[in-house]
């Protein structure tokens, strides 16, 4: 949403740059917050500056372009400050963790898994340090509520996976054991990336090893974040290892989280954090700062090259979009049994299955609301450029009809009867829909009344009269 409005109002060449500005602005904002709560300005602003700019960042911007996931990393930041601030007893623990949750959900799917696990894991920690098992309860119900704040989009992606070809997410070189760190397949180009990332995450995780000892001693009263922080760092460096594949295995839904290198996002907040704890000199804290570079600069000339697209590549993209020719989706998203690469990208929104003739003409063909005249001089069926979701609902002359779907395209077929037809199809709100609205709103209002609560109970006896 936040990359429709800014192309709403910017030029399309620089709203992918203000995106991108804001997402680390805000990544950075949200480690200093974190950081300033123990450290002097300065070194909390270094710490910030680092997490904006570390190697993972860099490849997510000019390599992967993966904006949802660079959007996500303002959030770890938080989901430690909200786990810190329910150690400390602070009020308003429970939502604010749970807020934090429920922005996962809606950010970036494969992100918010991984900030479901790690937030279990500090909490786990955090709990067992402090000796403050009811921190479990406490992270147990904001689990349970960021979900619920989450449910309008949470409980249609669950209930609606059946629709498409979910477990593509997990093949072909998408999965888990073909992701770990200098793991070898078949396709050169995935290996050439996997070389490089490997690299940026081993040159991470020494550097913040070696941060960590010379940190020295954690303080409980005054480094909870470094004592949880350090714990994370390396949950997630074995996560990115194949020793762990059991744990991908078994995990619930971790699969989806695909490629385990995406562990190196809360490990780039480590990595921020202890450098600027440990590393207290400036002109050392520069040659960290030249190596992380230096790394990613041999990566692009020794490895891969940022973009493996011919500018060629990117104009005949811009063209199919201009002519409405569309672009290549994913294949996981297709519906099940159809193959996307048999469909005539050139056909017409609407055309007549089989022999015959028919006099069509359409009058809105709009991403969720299309309506077109089909006159015949005999029933037959025309087959749309669309595919059969179960979301569409379809209507000849006001009457709802039922479609069925070619089996080697997946295009929706639409019976029609000799004459005049007038069809409309447009997307339905679907009761999963629904309810997962009405779960939201549930949750909001009792997120609400848990702030008035505890608003009313820390008041003063006198202001309560």
């Amino acid at each position: 949403m936040l990359g429709a409005g800014l192309s709403a109002i910017l030029p399309g060449v620089l709203a992918p740059a203000a995106y991108i500005w804001l997402a680390l602005v805000a990544a950075g904002n949200a480690m200093f917050a974190l950081a300033r709560r123990w450290m002097e300005p300065g070194d909390a602003l270094f710490a910030a500056v680092l997490y904006t700019a570390n190697p993972y960042h860099l490849v997510i911007v000019y390599w992967r372009s993966a904006l949802a996931e660079l959007l996500a990393s303002c959030l770890l930041p938080l989901l430690l400050i909200s786990v810190l601030r329910a150690v400390e007893k602070r009020r308003y623990a429970i939502p604010g963790m749970a807020a934090v949750l429920a922005a996962g959900w809606l950010v970036n799917a494969p992100a918010a898994v991984m900030m479901q696990y790690s937030f279990v894991l500090l909490v786990v920690t955090a709990a067992w340090v402090w000796r403050e098992p009811r921190l479990l309860f406490k992270g147990a119900l904001a689990v349970a509520l960021g979900a619920a704040l989450a449910a309008f989009y949470l409980v249609p992606a669950a209930l609606e996976q059946h629709w498409i070809n979910v477990e593509d997410l997990t093949n072909q070189g998408y999965g888990a054991r073909d992701n770990f760190l200098f793991a070898h397949t078949p396709d050169a180009e995935h290996d050439a990336f996997l070389r490089l990332v490997s690299v940026v995450a081993c040159v991470e995780i020494g550097v913040t090893l070696l941060a960590i000892g010379l940190t020295g001693k954690f303080r409980r009263d005054k480094s909870q974040a470094l004592w949880m922080a350090g714990i994370w760092a390396v949950a997630a460096s074995v996560l990115m290892l194949p020793v762990s594949a059991w744990v991908w295995a078994i995990a619930p839904e971790m699969r989806f989280m695909q490629f385990p290198w995406r562990w190196l996002l809360p490990l780039g907040l480590a990595l921020a954090l202890f450098v600027a704890q440990g590393v207290r000199r400036w002109p050392a804290r520069a040659v960290v700062c030249a190596l992380l570079l230096g790394v990613v600069a041999f990566a692009w000339q020794k490895m891969q090259a940022p973009w493996w697209d011919t500018a060629a590549d990117l104009q005949e993209m811009r063209d199919n979009m201009e002519a409405g020719v569309g672009y290549e989706g994913a294949d996981e998203y297709r519906p099940l049994g159809a193959d996307a690469s048999a469909i005539d990208k050139d056909a017409r929104g609407v055309t007549l299955d089989g022999a015959g003739q028919a006099a069509i003409h359409v009058q809105r063909w709009g991403a969720e609301d299309k309506e077109f005249t089909v006159e015949m001089r005999e029933s037959g069926q025309v087959a749309l450029k669309l595919f059969q979701y179960p979301a569409w609902r379809v209507e000849v002359n006001g009457q709802p009809v039922t479609t069925s779907a070619r089996e080697e395209t997946g295009q929706m077929l639409v019976p029609l009867a000799a004459g005049m037809n007038r069809v409309r199809v447009r997307f339905a709100r679907t009761w999963d829909r629904k309810l997962g609205g009405w779960i939201s709103m549930g949750a909001l209002l009792a997120l609400m009344l848990m702030y008035m609560c505890q608003r009313w109970g820390s008041m003063p006896r006198d202001e309560k009269r």
